[in-house]
């Protein structure tokens, strides 16, 4: 399958609607009809503004990134990203062209 990977950075306690922001962009994807989708929480990173995000063994909650990320057609990639500028959903993405299959028969 040739396709398009969509990974978008959200802060973990973002959020859009009432929903965290990560949640409410897996069910935005499914309702387009994006195949699959996945979350990831960061261990450690920084953004544009240089500060360091780090979890450390104590801290209940924080403000690391979480990095959503789809594979689909292009075409469905092109319409989540419009409707999250729609939306008015501010955040960094980055997209490419990937080739993806199973190995299973």
């Amino acid at each position: 399958m040739q396709g398009t990977f969509l990974k978008l950075y959200v802060p973990q306690t973002a959020k859009h609607g009432g929903k965290l922001l990560y949640e409410w962009l897996l069910e935005e994807a499914h309702k387009f009809g994006i195949p699959g989708g996945s979350a990831f929480r960061a261990v450690a990173g920084y953004g544009r503004h240089g500060r360091m995000h780090e979890e450390h063994f104590f801290e209940l909650a924080g403000d690391l990134p979480v990095a959503v990320e789809f594979v689909a057609d292009d075409a469905a990639i092109e319409h989540l990203l419009a409707h999250l500028r729609d939306a008015q959903v501010s955040l960094f993405y980055i997209k490419q062209p990937v080739v993806g299959g199973s190995t299973a028969g």
